[in-house]
């Protein structure tokens, strides 16, 4: 599913202008990102946690010729579910 279904599925519901509710959408997201560089994390109750977290330089190895090579450091974001989320994802067995 994308974002423009999603929009797509909300402006049916609520009788809105699809083109209305993709920006409000989007607006959503921006001020999320934005929360995320500013403060590091974001907490939407039973959904989940938003955070970022600083991931180490590392070793790797490439695939297709086995030469190692060095990762960078860098951020990351992860996700940790909500308890209503975990709930619904773990009926859907």
């Amino acid at each position: 599913m994308t974002k423009k279904d999603i929009a797509k599925n909300i402006a049916e519901a609520v009788s809105l202008p699809q083109l209305t509710v993709q920006e409000i959408i989007q607006m959503l997201f921006d001020g999320i990102t934005e929360i995320l560089v500013e403060e590091g994390g974001i907490e939407l109750r039973n959904f989940g946690v938003f955070k970022v977290k600083d991931r180490k330089a590392r070793k790797a190895r490439n695939p297709r010729t086995g030469e190692s090579v060095m990762v960078p450091a860098r951020k990351v974001v992860t996700f940790k579910a909500g308890g209503v989320m975990k709930k619904r994802l773990g009926e859907m067995g």
